[in-house]
C-alpha cells in the first residue's frame, strides 16, 4: 500500500496514512481516462445551435421570375439555399450530445487518475480543512503553507461554505465535494488536496 504524509493546514506533518492499493495504487489506464473525459465533455454540450431551413425563412412565396425566356437560371423561390438570406441546407438543429459510458469505466478512470497523482507526487492529504470565515486571504495562506504551485483542486467530504466560497476568487484553485468528483476536474488541476475524511469516503465508494 502506498504511504503518504498527512499535514495540517500550516503544512506541518502530523502523521502518515496507508492508502488503499485498489484506488491509489493501480496502473493508470490512459485509454479509459480519455474515453470518460470525451464523454464528460460531450455531456456538457448544450446543443442549442440552430439554423432555419427554406421552409422556416420568411417570404419567398412568389416565383422570382418566369420559368423561360429571361436568359437567367430557373428559380422557384428567393428562400432557396443558394440565395442570400435564403434557408440553410443541412444546417445544425437543436440536439442532445449526451451518451452513456459504462459505470465500471467511469470508476476505473477516477482510480487511474488518483493513482497517477500518487505516482507523480501531486497528491496532498491534510488532516482537516476548516476556515472560521469566508476569506480569500485565508485560503491563499493555506495554499502557501502547503507549498502548492500550479492549479490546485480541493476535494471536501461534505459541504463547507467557508472553504468553498473562499476558494471562488482564486483563479488557480477550486473546491468540490467528494460526491461530485469527475475526470475533467482531476485532469485540469495539477495538485490534488484531500482531507482524511475525503479519503475514507473515496475508499468506501471505490474500493
Amino acid at each position: 500500500m502506498p504511504k503518504i504524509d498527512v499535514c495540517d493546514m500550516k503544512g506541518k506533518k502530523v502523521s502518515e496514512i496507508e492508502l488503499n492499493d485498489s484506488i491509489f495504487g493501480i496502473e493508470p489506464n490512459e485509454a479509459v481516462v480519455h474515453t470518460v473525459l470525451v464523454n464528460y465533455l460531450a455531456n456538457q454540450r448544450q446543443g442549442t445551435q440552430s439554423t432555419k431551413t427554406r421552409s422556416e425563412v420568411r417570404g419567398g412565396g412568389r416565383k422570382p421570375w418566369r420559368q423561360k425566356g429571361t436568359g437567367r437560371a430557373r428559380q422557384g423561390s428567393i428562400r432557396a439555399p443558394q440565395w442570400i438570406k435564403g434557408g440553410i441546407a443541412l444546417g445544425p438543429k437543436p440536439r442532445s450530445y449526451r451518451y452513456k459510458v459504462n459505470k465500471k469505466e467511469r470508476r476505473l478512470a477516477i482510480k487511474s487518475i488518483l493513482s497517477s497523482k500518487v505516482l507523480e507526487k501531486q497528491l496532498t492529504i491534510v488532516d482537516k480543512l476548516e476556515l472560521k470565515e469566508i476569506k480569500t486571504k485565508s485560503m491563499v495562506k493555506v495554499l502557501n503553507s502547503l507549498k502548492l504551485e500550479g492549479k490546485t483542486l480541493f476535494v471536501l467530504p461534505e459541504k463547507n461554505l467557508n472553504v468553498q466560497a473562499s476558494t471562488n476568487n482564486i483563479e488557480d484553485a477550486k473546491a468540490i465535494l467528494v460526491n461530485t468528483i469527475n475526470v475533467y476536474d482531476l485532469l485540469r488541476y495539477t495538485n490534488l488536496v484531500l482531507t482524511l475524511d475525503t479519503v475514507k469516503k473515496l475508499e468506501e465508494v471505490y474500493a
